[in-house]
């Protein structure tokens, strides 16, 4: 690969902003990415592979520590839902808990669940998407996460039947709080006062999945646009180095193709995560 050096040559394909009401929800509002939470979930499935079983331990245990039983149903109906919508452009639920024991940090495990949030939640990814879009035009400075950016994004945002989206205000408030606190999980922001976003350092695990992401949209070209990397806002001038890294773990392979720079799995996608034995 030879990026170009204004890092300004790639971006991703347009999303459309018009949305049924069904698929546009305020989830974001209650749940973040709650990183422990999920991972438990993760490994509930995992142990029994039956979302109903998962349901009930959930709420006879309260593994979430939610005061009523209700909030608990609520939190497992948006974390489960992400699990259960994941395509298989995303590792299977069942390896999950051995993919977060190879995470080094809990910032790991998190911009692994992000991919779950952006396949299950079409308004989060389209916030991200425009995200993506200044941070290609205009580097990190783009990356500001203060009320009016992405007030003005959700604007943009409308439904088939010609309507508008239109929260109340105190709504969209707590939904952008939500967003920011997913910012900051996947190091995307530095703290919770912080408003100026930077490129987030990357673990091995989370390039991998991110790697294979890209890989499953785009198969043997994914080079020439590696969404996963631009999800995790990687800007084009750090693609190099994601290279070499990916190259140098076993489950991967770099060849040349007409002078070309192709790099795919040696085997399955996500063949290195091993489905998980342990127990809660």
């Amino acid at each position: 690969m030879s990026p170009r050096p204004d890092g300004h040559g790639v971006s991703l394909p347009s999303l459309d902003a018009t949305y049924t009401h069904g698929e546009v929800t305020m989830n974001l509002t209650s749940c973040g990415l709650l990183v422990e939470n999920a991972e438990i979930l993760a490994q509930l499935y995992a142990q029994h592979r039956d979302w109903t079983v998962v349901e009930e331990r959930w709420l006879e245990e309260r593994f979430d520590q939610r005061s009523t039983r209700g909030s608990s149903k609520k939190i497992y109906r948006i974390l489960s839902g992400r699990f259960k919508t994941a395509t298989g452009d995303l590792p299977s639920i069942a390896t999950l808990p051995s993919i977060f024991e190879q995470c080094e940090t809990t910032q790991e495990k998190a911009q692994v669940l992000y991919f779950y949030l952006l396949e299950e939640d079409p308004l989060v990814k389209y916030v991200v998407h425009r995200y993506v879009d200044r941070l290609v035009r205009t580097g990190v400075d783009g990356l500001d996460f203060s009320e009016e950016p992405i007030h003005n994004i959700l604007n943009e945002v409308h439904y088939e039947d010609g309507t508008e989206f239109d929260y109340a205000d105190s709504t969209s408030r707590r939904w952008e709080e939500g967003f920011r606190s997913v910012m900051r999980d996947i190091d995307v922001l530095e703290s919770q006062q912080s408003l100026q976003g930077e490129v987030p350092t990357l673990g091995t695990i989370p390039l991998l999945i991110a790697s294979g992401y890209s890989w499953e949209h785009h198969g043997e070209e994914w080079l020439s646009q590696p969404t996963g990397w631009l999800y995790l806002f990687q800007p084009e001038q750090y693609w190099n180095t994601l290279v070499e890294r990916v190259s140098d773990h076993p489950s991967w392979e770099a060849s040349k193709m007409h002078g070309e720079l192709r790099l795919s799995p040696t085997d399955d996608t996500y063949g290195w995560a091993d489905p998980w034995e342990g127990e809660i």
